[in-house]
Protein backbone atom coordinates (compact mmCIF):
# COMPACT_ATOMS: atom_id res chain seq x y z
CA UNK A 1 0.00 0.00 0.00
CA UNK A 2 1.40 3.38 -1.01
CA UNK A 3 1.58 5.75 1.95
CA UNK A 4 0.72 9.41 1.53
CA UNK A 5 3.36 10.25 4.14
CA UNK A 6 6.01 8.70 1.89
CA UNK A 7 4.88 10.47 -1.29
CA UNK A 8 7.42 12.71 -3.06
CA UNK A 9 7.51 16.31 -1.92
CA UNK A 10 5.66 18.87 -4.01
CA UNK A 11 8.97 20.75 -4.12
CA UNK A 12 12.32 19.75 -5.61
CA UNK A 13 15.92 20.92 -5.80
CA UNK A 14 15.63 22.15 -2.22
CA UNK A 15 19.38 22.57 -1.91
CA UNK A 16 19.25 25.21 -4.65
CA UNK A 17 16.67 27.37 -2.91
CA UNK A 18 17.36 30.47 -0.86
CA UNK A 19 16.57 30.51 2.86
CA UNK A 20 13.59 32.77 2.17
CA UNK A 21 12.24 30.36 -0.43
CA UNK A 22 12.66 27.37 1.90
CA UNK A 23 10.93 29.10 4.81
CA UNK A 24 8.11 30.37 2.60
CA UNK A 25 7.56 26.93 1.11
CA UNK A 26 7.49 25.23 4.52
CA UNK A 27 5.04 27.81 5.82
CA UNK A 28 2.83 27.31 2.77
CA UNK A 29 2.66 23.60 3.55
CA UNK A 30 2.11 24.15 7.28
CA UNK A 31 -0.93 26.31 6.53
CA UNK A 32 -2.66 23.23 5.14
CA UNK A 33 -2.44 21.33 8.42
CA UNK A 34 -5.10 23.16 10.44
CA UNK A 35 -7.64 22.73 7.63
CA UNK A 36 -7.00 19.00 7.56
CA UNK A 37 -7.35 18.74 11.34
CA UNK A 38 -10.68 20.57 11.09
CA UNK A 39 -12.03 17.74 8.93
CA UNK A 40 -11.05 15.32 11.73
CA UNK A 41 -13.20 16.99 14.41
CA UNK A 42 -16.00 14.37 14.23
CA UNK A 43 -13.42 11.59 14.70
CA UNK A 44 -11.74 13.45 17.56
CA UNK A 45 -15.12 14.13 19.19
CA UNK A 46 -16.00 10.44 19.14
CA UNK A 47 -12.68 9.57 20.76
CA UNK A 48 -13.03 12.23 23.47
CA UNK A 49 -16.56 11.05 24.21
CA UNK A 50 -15.10 7.62 24.92
CA UNK A 51 -12.24 8.99 27.05
CA UNK A 52 -14.15 11.32 29.39
CA UNK A 53 -16.32 8.76 31.22
CA UNK A 54 -13.34 6.44 31.70
CA UNK A 55 -11.23 9.18 33.29
CA UNK A 56 -14.19 10.44 35.29
CA UNK A 57 -14.49 6.97 36.81
CA UNK A 58 -10.80 6.84 37.73
CA UNK A 59 -9.38 5.34 34.55
CA UNK A 60 -6.30 6.52 32.72
CA UNK A 61 -5.35 7.65 29.22
CA UNK A 62 -2.31 5.99 27.64
CA UNK A 63 -0.34 7.03 24.56
CA UNK A 64 2.09 4.76 22.75
CA UNK A 65 4.21 5.62 19.75
CA UNK A 66 7.66 5.49 18.21
CA UNK A 67 10.06 8.21 17.11
CA UNK A 68 8.47 11.64 16.71
CA UNK A 69 4.99 10.26 17.35
CA UNK A 70 6.07 8.69 20.63
CA UNK A 71 7.82 11.85 21.76
CA UNK A 72 4.73 13.94 21.02
CA UNK A 73 2.59 11.62 23.14
CA UNK A 74 5.02 11.84 26.04
CA UNK A 75 5.11 15.64 25.70
CA UNK A 76 1.33 15.93 25.82
CA UNK A 77 1.07 13.59 28.81
CA UNK A 78 3.81 15.41 30.72
CA UNK A 79 2.06 18.76 30.30
CA UNK A 80 -1.25 17.65 31.83
CA UNK A 81 -0.20 17.71 35.52
CA UNK A 82 1.26 21.24 35.53
CA UNK A 83 -1.51 22.64 33.32
CA UNK A 84 -4.55 20.98 34.88
CA UNK A 85 -3.31 19.87 38.31
CA UNK A 86 -4.05 16.19 37.66
CA UNK A 87 -2.04 13.22 38.86
CA UNK A 88 0.92 12.22 36.66
CA UNK A 89 -0.76 8.82 36.47
CA UNK A 90 -3.89 10.09 34.71
CA UNK A 91 -2.29 10.59 31.27
CA UNK A 92 0.71 8.36 30.56
CA UNK A 93 2.93 8.50 27.47
CA UNK A 94 5.32 5.73 26.47
CA UNK A 95 7.41 5.12 23.38
CA UNK A 96 9.24 2.27 21.72
CA UNK A 97 12.67 2.00 23.32
CA UNK A 98 11.60 3.67 26.57
CA UNK A 99 12.89 6.89 28.05
CA UNK A 100 16.32 6.55 26.43
CA UNK A 101 14.64 6.79 23.02
CA UNK A 102 13.47 10.33 23.78
CA UNK A 103 16.88 11.69 22.76
CA UNK A 104 18.46 8.87 20.79
CA UNK A 105 16.82 6.30 18.53
CA UNK A 106 16.89 2.73 19.84
CA UNK A 107 17.62 0.30 17.03
CA UNK A 108 14.69 -1.88 15.94
CA UNK A 109 12.56 -0.82 18.92
CA UNK A 110 9.59 0.18 16.76
CA UNK A 111 9.67 -3.16 14.89
CA UNK A 112 9.09 -5.25 18.02
CA UNK A 113 5.56 -6.64 17.90
CA UNK A 114 5.49 -7.86 21.52
CA UNK A 115 7.11 -5.06 23.49
CA UNK A 116 4.28 -2.51 23.55
CA UNK A 117 1.95 -4.83 25.45
CA UNK A 118 4.75 -5.78 27.84
CA UNK A 119 5.42 -2.08 28.44
CA UNK A 120 1.73 -1.41 29.10
CA UNK A 121 1.47 -4.32 31.52
CA UNK A 122 4.08 -2.61 33.68
CA UNK A 123 1.47 0.09 34.28
CA UNK A 124 -1.23 -2.53 34.97
CA UNK A 125 -3.36 -1.27 32.09
CA UNK A 126 -6.94 -2.55 32.23
CA UNK A 127 -10.35 -2.19 30.61
CA UNK A 128 -10.91 0.83 32.87
CA UNK A 129 -8.35 2.72 30.75
CA UNK A 130 -8.09 4.07 27.18
CA UNK A 131 -5.13 3.52 24.84
CA UNK A 132 -4.25 5.79 21.91
CA UNK A 133 -1.64 4.69 19.39
CA UNK A 134 0.20 7.45 17.53
CA UNK A 135 1.97 6.68 14.24
CA UNK A 136 2.11 8.89 11.18
CA UNK A 137 2.61 5.87 8.92
CA UNK A 138 -0.18 3.90 10.57
CA UNK A 139 1.87 0.73 10.28
CA UNK A 140 4.47 0.86 13.07
CA UNK A 141 4.53 -2.71 14.46
CA UNK A 142 5.14 -1.64 18.06
CA UNK A 143 2.03 0.57 18.00
CA UNK A 144 -0.27 -1.60 15.88
CA UNK A 145 0.30 -4.74 17.94
CA UNK A 146 -0.03 -2.79 21.18
CA UNK A 147 -3.53 -1.74 20.13
CA UNK A 148 -4.44 -5.24 18.95
CA UNK A 149 -3.50 -6.71 22.32
CA UNK A 150 -5.38 -3.97 24.15
CA UNK A 151 -8.57 -4.71 22.20
CA UNK A 152 -8.25 -8.39 23.02
CA UNK A 153 -8.35 -7.39 26.68
CA UNK A 154 -11.43 -5.18 26.32
CA UNK A 155 -9.57 -1.86 26.40
CA UNK A 156 -10.95 1.05 24.36
CA UNK A 157 -8.47 2.06 21.66
CA UNK A 158 -7.96 5.13 19.52
CA UNK A 159 -5.26 6.23 17.12
CA UNK A 160 -3.79 9.24 15.37
CA UNK A 161 -2.33 8.58 11.94
CA UNK A 162 -1.69 10.47 8.73
CA UNK A 163 -2.51 7.77 6.18
CA UNK A 164 -5.95 6.38 5.31
CA UNK A 165 -7.07 2.82 5.93
CA UNK A 166 -3.96 1.69 7.75
CA UNK A 167 -3.47 -1.35 10.01
CA UNK A 168 -3.43 1.07 12.95
CA UNK A 169 -6.81 2.55 12.01
CA UNK A 170 -8.24 -0.95 11.64
CA UNK A 171 -6.89 -1.85 15.10
CA UNK A 172 -8.49 1.21 16.72
CA UNK A 173 -12.05 1.58 17.95
CA UNK A 174 -11.78 5.33 17.35
CA UNK A 175 -9.34 6.16 14.54
CA UNK A 176 -8.35 9.73 13.74
CA UNK A 177 -6.84 10.10 10.27
CA UNK A 178 -5.27 13.47 9.47
CA UNK A 179 -4.18 13.17 5.84
CA UNK A 180 -1.86 16.16 5.53
CA UNK A 181 -0.19 15.06 2.28
CA UNK A 182 3.46 14.84 1.26
CA UNK A 183 6.09 16.39 3.49
CA UNK A 184 8.30 19.28 2.35
CA UNK A 185 11.30 16.98 2.79
CA UNK A 186 10.00 13.67 1.46
CA UNK A 187 9.08 11.29 4.28
CA UNK A 188 10.05 13.68 7.10
CA UNK A 189 6.92 13.17 9.18
CA UNK A 190 8.26 15.29 12.02
CA UNK A 191 7.00 18.19 9.89
CA UNK A 192 3.34 18.37 8.77
CA UNK A 193 2.35 15.00 10.20
CA UNK A 194 3.96 15.85 13.53
CA UNK A 195 2.25 19.23 13.59
CA UNK A 196 -1.13 17.61 12.94
CA UNK A 197 -0.53 15.05 15.69
CA UNK A 198 0.40 17.79 18.17
CA UNK A 199 -2.73 19.79 17.33
CA UNK A 200 -4.94 16.73 17.78
CA UNK A 201 -3.28 15.77 21.08
CA UNK A 202 -3.86 19.34 22.31
CA UNK A 203 -7.53 19.03 21.37
CA UNK A 204 -7.97 15.64 23.03
CA UNK A 205 -6.51 16.48 26.42
CA UNK A 206 -7.76 20.06 26.60
CA UNK A 207 -11.35 19.14 25.77
CA UNK A 208 -11.18 16.16 28.12
CA UNK A 209 -9.87 18.24 31.03
CA UNK A 210 -12.52 20.91 30.46
CA UNK A 211 -15.18 18.20 30.55
CA UNK A 212 -13.66 16.90 33.80
CA UNK A 213 -14.00 20.37 35.38
CA UNK A 214 -10.31 21.25 35.33
CA UNK A 215 -10.96 24.67 33.76
CA UNK A 216 -13.21 27.37 35.19
CA UNK A 217 -14.41 29.99 32.73
CA UNK A 218 -11.32 30.01 30.57
CA UNK A 219 -8.71 29.74 33.33
CA UNK A 220 -6.35 26.98 34.48
CA UNK A 221 -7.54 27.11 38.07
CA UNK A 222 -5.75 23.89 39.05
CA UNK A 223 -2.36 24.63 37.49
CA UNK A 224 0.71 23.74 39.53
CA UNK A 225 2.67 26.69 40.92
CA UNK A 226 6.05 25.55 39.64
CA UNK A 227 7.62 28.95 38.94
CA UNK A 228 7.26 32.67 39.59
CA UNK A 229 5.45 33.28 36.31
CA UNK A 230 2.66 30.88 37.28
CA UNK A 231 2.43 32.30 40.80
CA UNK A 232 2.03 35.74 39.22
CA UNK A 233 -0.60 34.44 36.80
CA UNK A 234 -2.50 32.72 39.61
CA UNK A 235 -2.41 35.83 41.76
CA UNK A 236 -3.94 37.92 38.99
CA UNK A 237 -6.64 35.31 38.46
CA UNK A 238 -7.59 35.42 42.15
CA UNK A 239 -7.63 39.23 42.09
CA UNK A 240 -10.00 39.21 39.12
CA UNK A 241 -12.30 36.66 40.74
CA UNK A 242 -12.36 38.08 44.28
CA UNK A 243 -11.37 41.78 43.93
CA UNK A 244 -8.71 41.24 46.60
CA UNK A 245 -5.53 43.31 46.55
CA UNK A 246 -2.34 41.82 45.10
CA UNK A 247 -0.57 40.89 48.35
CA UNK A 248 -3.63 39.26 49.89
CA UNK A 249 -4.37 37.31 46.72
CA UNK A 250 -0.77 36.12 46.45
CA UNK A 251 -0.68 35.10 50.06
CA UNK A 252 -3.87 33.08 49.70
CA UNK A 253 -2.59 31.40 46.55
CA UNK A 254 0.60 30.28 48.25
CA UNK A 255 -1.26 29.17 51.35
CA UNK A 256 -3.95 27.10 49.61
CA UNK A 257 -1.86 25.86 46.69
CA UNK A 258 -4.12 26.63 43.73
CA UNK A 259 -6.40 29.28 42.32
CA UNK A 260 -9.40 26.99 42.78
CA UNK A 261 -8.67 26.32 46.46
CA UNK A 262 -7.99 29.96 47.23
CA UNK A 263 -11.16 31.20 45.54
CA UNK A 264 -13.22 28.43 47.15
CA UNK A 265 -11.93 29.42 50.58
CA UNK A 266 -12.60 33.10 49.92
CA UNK A 267 -16.16 32.40 48.77
CA UNK A 268 -16.86 30.16 51.76
CA UNK A 269 -15.66 32.79 54.24
CA UNK A 270 -17.61 35.48 52.40
CA UNK A 271 -20.75 33.35 52.65
CA UNK A 272 -20.13 32.79 56.36
CA UNK A 273 -19.79 36.55 56.90
CA UNK A 274 -22.99 37.18 55.02
CA UNK A 275 -24.84 34.59 57.11
CA UNK A 276 -23.57 36.17 60.33
CA UNK A 277 -24.67 39.59 59.17
CA UNK A 278 -28.14 38.31 58.35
Amino acid sequence: MKKVTESPSLYDHLEQKSITEILTDINREDKKVADVVETCIPQIEALVNAIVPKLRDGGRLFYIGAGTSGRLGILDASECPPTFGVSPDMVIGWMAGGDQALRKAVENAEDNTEQAWQDLLRFKISKEDVLIGIAASGSTPYVVHGLLQARKHGIITGCITCNPGTPLSIAADYPVEAIVGPEYVTGSTRMKAGTAQKLILNMITTSTMIQLGRVKGNRMVDMQLTNDKLVERGTRMIMQETKLDYETARSMLLKYGSVRNAVTYFESTSDDSADTTN
